[in-house]
């Protein structure tokens, strides 16, 4: 397109934008605040998945000043079967920035919104164009895939100074004058037209703007590296319950991967080791082991580790005190407790088998 019908793609596309966005709560708002909540929960997560989390998020954290008060396991409660709990970490420390040092009010430039924790080019761009109607770039993978196409871009998307090439494309093509619109409208485009594989080229209100789908190649596009291969962890993972129908849980460490969640006691799978899982159990948290029985096999993929788990239901006599970061709930108690999706698959199968 060479930029020399950029008019011309910007009605185009604003237009079908304008026509055919699909009805998304955060659409229904002009507060940043609410649009920075959307966003980040956005990040490699569906659309489908993300409405219930911001509804109930919505509905418990209204405003900056009550999101920057609540304490973190209630906002990890909240994000509960999410995922990349640091998103909803970074999310609260750049609200209670914008709490103490914007009066609630979050920037409306790029400069001092890119200076909150977790807010990077894309958020920031999202933010300032979608809230405040700025001419700011925001992209995303959607936004490369569609111009990648467009222009005919044949760099690698996975190599982070890309990104620099498709942001000066972006604001060389903006439409100034509806950049809420464009910039979403690109979003939309990648999700629902111009899809990774089998685009649907017949649909899209720009194909005679678009090289690659005049030259017979749109699948071709991006440009993208494989993933880092992924490495496997080996569990057991054991649902202990005590005499008095309490359930032992341990938090898991204040950094690193789901910090501050609980779960049930882990063990990695050893075989070299001389000592059973089981034995290793009742020594570290000083129980007698009555019973056991085997629940689920399953594995959790993260994205760049898998951990393949067997859990057991296993009944024991209390002989002495938990070690720290673990402690003895009540079925009650665990419902305010923030878990991960491990844990929370292995509970909803013990509570519908047992």
């Amino acid at each position: 397109m060479y930029y020399q019908y950029k008019k011309q793609f910007q009605q185009a596309l604003v237009e079908w934008f304008q026509k055919e966005k699909r009805d998304l709560p955060w659409r229904k708002t002009k507060d940043p605040y609410k649009i920075w909540v959307s966003e980040v929960m956005l990040q490699q997560t569906r659309v489908d998945t993300v409405i219930p989390y911001y509804n109930r998020f919505m509905k418990e954290f209204p405003t900056p000043e009550i999101l920057a008060e609540a304490p973190e396991e209630k906002l990890l409660k909240q994000w509960e079967g999410l995922g990349y709990y640091s998103r909803a970490r970074n999310l609260q420390a750049g609200v209670r920035e914008v709490v103490e040092n914007y009066g609630g009010k979050v920037p409306d430039n790029r400069p001092e919104i890119s200076k909150l924790k977790g807010v990077g080019p894309y958020t920031a761009g999202a933010v300032l164009s979608i809230a405040y109607n700025r001419a700011e770039h925001a992209v995303d993978g959607n936004v490369m895939r569609v111009l990648s196409r467009v222009l005919l871009i044949g760099e690698d998307i996975a190599l982070p100074k890309t990104k620099k090439i498709f942001e000066n494309a972006v604001m060389e093509l903006i439409d100034t004058e509806h950049p809420s619109e464009f910039n979403q409208g690109l979003m939309e485009l990648g999700a629902l037209v111009c899809t990774p594989t089998s685009p649907k080229c017949l649909l899209c209100p720009v194909r005679e703007f678009c090289t690659a789908y005049n030259e017979g190649n749109p699948e071709e596009l991006p440009i993208k590296t494989k993933k880092v291969k992924t490495k496997s962890l080996y569990y057991d993972m054991f649902v202990v319950q005590n005499e008095k129908g309490q359930f032992l849980l341990e938090k898991r460490p204040d950094k690193g991967l789901l910090a501050n969640m609980w779960q049930f006691p882990m063990i990695e799978q050893n075989s070299k080791e001389t000592h059973t899982n089981e034995s290793l159990l009742a020594t570290t948290y000083q129980v007698e082991l009555i019973n056991r029985e085997k629940l689920l096999t399953f594995k959790h993929v993260f994205s760049h580790l898998v951990w393949h788990m067997d859990s057991y239901i296993i009944g024991v006599k209390q002989k002495g005190d938990t070690p720290e970061n673990s402690a003895w709930f009540s079925i009650e108690e665990m419902k305010e407790l923030p878990m991960p999706v491990p844990m929370q698959k292995v509970w909803q199968y013990y509570k519908e088998e047992f």
